[in-house]
């Protein structure tokens, strides 16, 4: 029954980068467990954005900024994909001039502000004891600060990427590959139909496991990753063979969106970052399809193979979680609960080895979390190993730690 009569504390959540299904399933998970121990849960809205921009004033109107939560409102999400407390990619420790709230410019005038110094000052408004941030590596590093300078976090893993260091698994990854596959299959038809090579350009800037993964469940011939710079002609080699011995007369490539060419960089769509220097990925997918098109008769008799080029993006980020992204979030939020009422903190919660756990949250910051290529990847046939899995993960190609 739920601890109704003491008031144990508040417990702070908030999401931030981008969304994935399976968000609004941890918020739910938080919220429940939290309400029946007898805390009072706060959603902090857009992110962080919501925790500069809070007016301390008990008589403003901070609905933009921050909801009380309750079963009702949480029930009516956890099953629907995306964040209802709405997320944002904004850095406290790194706010633009331009992006300072209004309330606050008079104070801090720099072209590039620290106001981490208001949000110590709004969570203490909002007498928040334990706070949860669910999100990317880039969300968490924040999160370790704010845990340096004395707050007590507890974090949650999250990205389709799957590259948060310290887990085998974040939320958003299985629906992805769920997705990735999903579509893949559909556009087979297509390029079967017109016997063309299929380039389909996939969410992964430093770290491969969303190309990886699927073709490795049989979605693609081949895949290019961040952590390997592949040279296109041999792609275009494997390609093309692996069209003519296909009856159907059609191959797959599944490209990460920061795969490299050999002597290359990354592919950017302009020169602007967001607050955590990240310029936007995009565009890589189109030079191999154009290149692999142009290269195409080198290995054809002479002949052109035309190409169909897909860009899945926000494709494999928006709707409903599968069960996996259903189930994983369930449990991760009552593991941060569990460790709130135990009063530990500074911890990030976690899968290994297919066990719930959890680690120190400063794992974040220590090291990179991307695909090994000596292991998991064939740099000769540009595609995963196979080879034997025993003990290994779910998801197979998870670094150690």
């Amino acid at each position: 029954m739920a601890n109704i009569k003491t008031k144990q504390g508040v417990i702070g959540i908030l999401t931030g980068g981008g969304d994935v299904p399976g968000l609004n399933p941890a918020i739910r998970a938080v919220t429940i467990r939290a309400l029946r121990e007898g805390y009072q849960v706060i959603g902090i809205r857009r992110g962080w954005a919501g925790a500069i921009e809070i007016l301390r004033d008990k008589n403003a109107d901070n609905s933009d900024n921050y909801q009380v939560l309750t079963e009702e409102i949480v029930n009516k999400a956890g099953r629907t994909g995306g964040t209802f407390l709405h997320t944002s990619r904004t850095r406290p420790s790194h706010v633009k001039k331009s992006q300072v709230p209004p309330h606050l410019k008079d104070t801090y005038t720099a072209d590039t502000n620290d106001l981490t110094p208001e949000v110590l000052k709004n969570l203490d408004f909002l007498g928040i004891d334990y706070l949860i941030p669910i999100g990317g590596d880039d969300t968490l590093s924040y999160g370790v600060q704010l845990y340096k300078q004395g707050v007590k976090v507890i974090a949650i893993p999250k990205t389709m990427d799957n590259d948060v260091p310290g887990t085998d698994y974040c939320i958003g990854f299985s629906t992805c590959v769920t997705r990735t596959i999903r579509m893949t299959n559909s556009l087979r038809t297509s390029a079967g139909s017109h016997e063309r090579l299929l380039v389909m350009e996939v969410f992964g800037r430093y770290a491969g496991y969303t190309a990886m993964v699927p073709t490795m469940a049989g979605a693609a011939n081949r895949c290019v990753i961040p952590e390997y710079k592949f040279n296109i002609e041999r792609l275009a080699e494997l390609m093309v063979h692996d069209r003519n011995r296909n009856p159907s007369k059609y191959a797959v490539v599944l490209v990460s969106e920061g795969a490299m060419f050999e002597g290359g960089e990354m592919v950017f769509k302009d020169a602007r970052t967001d607050a955590y220097g990240h310029a936007k990925l995009g565009g890589i997918g189109d030079l191999v399809s154009q290149q692999l098109e142009e290269l195409s008769p080198k290995f054809n008799n002479g002949k052109t193979i035309h190409i169909i080029n897909q860009k899945l993006g926000y494709l494999v980020r928006g709707g409903d979680p599968d069960a996996i992204d259903s189930i994983v979030p369930m449990a991760y939020g009552n593991l941060a609960l569990d460790l709130a009422l135990k009063g530990v903190h500074g911890r990030l919660v976690v899968l290994k080895n297919g066990r719930y756990d959890n680690m120190p949250l400063d794992v974040v910051t220590s090291t990179k979390k991307v695909v090994n290529v000596k292991e998991h990847y064939n740099t000769e046939r540009l595609r995963p190993h196979y080879k034997s899995f025993e003990m290994k993960p779910l998801f197979l190609t998870t670094s150690e730690w």
